[in-house]
């Protein structure tokens, strides 16, 4: 438990790093230049040397980059949102960013079925709404690390 705790806390130390480089364009910003809560969904194993290597995706409950956020740490494959923190994301994902080595696909279905988006290495989507075509509401994603 104690190592988890310690990997927490390095991989939200390497994300703040990351996204603190350019602050007033970043990930860890918010609308009137207030920062964001980043909560850090973390692996299995090895989330400090992702998120360092730049295996992650923020999404925002605002257009823009702005308001709340969420980072997930790839890699990561959710075949729902409908439980535990995921249900969060499922309901307020309106912009995204990804990490420099991060490719992230977003499904209109449970079980990553039926229409996908995908959005490369270091993408900043501000309207997604828009991007997805399916409404806005997604219902499973992978995070792959590359």
């Amino acid at each position: 438990m104690t190592l988890r705790i310690a990997a927490l806390a390095l991989a939200t130390t390497a994300l703040a790093a990351c996204s603190s480089m350019n602050p007033t364009s970043g990930p860890a910003m918010a609308s009137g230049g207030a920062p964001s809560v980043d909560i850090v969904l973390l692996p299995d194993a090895g989330a400090a040397e992702q998120v360092t290597s730049g295996c992650w995706a923020t999404f925002f409950d605002e257009r823009n980059f702005a308001g709340s956020s969420l980072t997930l740490v790839g890699p990561a494959e959710l075949q729902t949102l409908d439980k535990g923190a995921a249900r969060q994301l499922k309901r307020d994902i309106k912009s995204v960013a990804t990490g420099p080595r991060a490719t992230l696909v977003l499904y209109q279905k449970q079980l990553l079925s039926a229409r996908s988006v995908g959005f490369g290495p270091g993408t900043r989507e501000s309207g997604l709404v828009e991007k997805l075509g399916f409404g806005g509401r997604v219902e499973s994603l992978q995070l792959r690390c590359g």
